[in-house]
Parts: structure tokens; C-alpha cells; sequence
């Protein structure tokens, strides 16, 4: 998997009560409903997918307001394409430390 899908699933997870397998098997179904591969993912396309796919996948386990965590998750996808594009490193674990300011 890339470092962008890991990236993705792990804020899912805690944006939502979905288990982490929970949430990495909702995200992997969203990309292949909308044709794209966990291993070579882009940000825009990755962005689309958060935008049109991800509520209805969300809503339909269960989650409350399924758009307002597709519209976080979408902000947290643009912090993470500029850092990588500042730093240019996506590692989540570097990415995460400097969202945190470390």
C-alpha cells in the first residue's frame, strides 16, 4: 500500500468508529468503485475519491454526518500534500510530526 492510502485509512480510523481493518476495507472499496489502486493513488485523485464516494461508503456503516468527516478528511488530505511538497517527504510519521509542530 502507499504511504498516501495509510495515510487516508489511518485518519479514517480516527475520525470515525470504524476498527482500523474497518476502515482500510471502506477506503479500498471506495477506490475500486471509482477505478483506482491503493498502490499508486494520487493526491487530486484521492481527493476526488473523498469528495464523491467516501460519504456514501461511510453513511452506508453507519457513520453520523458522513460528509462533514469526508470534508475533514479532505483538509487533512490537502495538509499532507503540502507537506510533502514543502519537505518532500511522505512518510506519515514525518508528516503527522510536522502537522504537530515537532
Amino acid at each position: 500500500m502507499s504511504r498516501l492510502f495509510d495515510f487516508v485509512a489511518d485518519a479514517v480510523e480516527q475520525k470515525t468508529e470504524l476498527a482500523k481493518l474497518e476502515a482500510r476495507g471502506t477506503l479500498r472499496l471506495a477506490l475500486k468503485d471509482s477505478g483506482f489502486n491503493a498502490d499508486s493513488i494520487t493526491t487530486n485523485d484521492m481527493a476526488v475519491v473523498l469528495e464523491q464516494v467516501m460519504p456514501e461508503e461511510l453513511a452506508s456503516r453507519g457513520i453520523d454526518d458522513a460528509e462533514s468527516v469526508c470534508n475533514t478528511l479532505s483538509t487533512s488530505l490537502r495538509e499532507f500534500k503540502q507537506a510533502v511538497e514543502e519537505h518532500g517527504s511522505s512518510s506519515p510519521e514525518s508528516v503527522f510530526a510536522r502537522l504537530a509542530g515537532n
